[in-house]
């Protein structure tokens, strides 16, 4: 299954990519910053997507090593959290 957030993020990077252009065809230097702006913002939407979908995939091939990260995690926390 393909997390929304990959799909999302590749049209908000096209998007950047087309407002880039534009900026640079007319030169417009502040069209052109906030479409490299959106160009990031998709692509790191769409990274974030990409680690949703893997680490989906890895708590429903091994629900044990998913638990047991999340024990560690949880672990880890409580002992930082503790000392304040």
């Amino acid at each position: 299954m393909v997390d929304t957030n990959r799909i999302e993020g590749a049209a908000e990077d096209t998007v950047g990519k087309l407002q880039d252009g534009m900026g640079g065809l007319l030169g417009d230097t502040a069209t052109q910053a906030k479409g490299k702006a959106k160009q990031f913002a998709g692509q790191a939407q769409g990274y974030y997507g990409e680690t949703l979908d893997s680490v989906r995939d890895l708590t429903s091939d091994q629900p044990l090593v998913a638990v047991a990260a999340a024990v560690g995690v949880g672990f880890i926390l409580g002992a930082l959290l503790a000392r304040r």
